[in-house]
């Protein structure tokens, strides 16, 4: 599989997102502003696309492939592609906090140490759906990458759209989140205009 090794605080800076975001709290040395050229709308469209695919740890064939569901799902096409994104095992595990960051959510679901509905799940793609519980597995509970995440991201806010039980290490999926739900400055729009031409 082919693997990103840019810095992730180098590459937030390039895509404008906040470190935050991806579960780095730390302080990035200040760079001098440099002026940007005014950006075409391609050039905007593409920007969209990428912050989308880096935050989610999603590759183009895959991302594309979520796009093509996205169409074929009634609604609007930016928001849909948003819900499917959010809607991935290693975004849930990250979002209840069990993992710090998305990176290391996938991980974690990659190393079987994640139940849904409590069967076995090492797909970090897996799409989740409402009623749908996510689990830590009872053998993985006193791991300390997962006791390390839940003391790391305690200060963080659950999403509506999921319920989290920390001494059962568990959350359930109350419904699927909608566009208003999803806290990511993405123009998803743009990225249906990108894949539209």
């Amino acid at each position: 599989m082919a693997v990103d090794r840019t810095p992730v605080l180098k590459r937030c800076r390039q895509l404008g997102i906040d470190p935050v975001v991806m579960g780095i709290n730390k302080e990035s040395k200040r760079q001098p502003k440099r002026r940007r050229r005014q950006e075409s709308e391609y050039g905007l469209q593409l920007r969209e696309k990428q912050k989308a695919k880096f935050i989610y740890g999603v590759l183009e064939k895959q991302f594309r492939a979520y796009y093509d569901k996205a169409l074929r799902v009634e609604g609007i096409t930016g928001d849909n592609l948003m819900t499917i994104l959010e809607s991935r095992l290693d975004n849930v595990v990250f979002r209840l906090g069990f993992a710090r960051t998305r990176k290391e959510a996938r991980q974690t679901v990659r190393h079987g140490h994640i139940t849904v509905n409590g069967r076995r799940v090492d797909i970090p793609s897996y799409q989740v759906k409402a009623g749908d519980v996510v689990a830590v597995a009872p053998k993985f509970k006193d791991l300390l990458p997962i006791k390390e995440a839940l003391i790391a991201t305690e200060h963080m806010a659950v999403p509506s759209w999921l319920e989290v039980d920390l001494e059962k290490l568990q959350g359930t999926v109350l419904q699927l989140p909608t566009r208003d739900q999803i806290d990511l400055d993405i123009d998803a729009q743009l990225i249906v205009n990108l894949y539209s031409k």
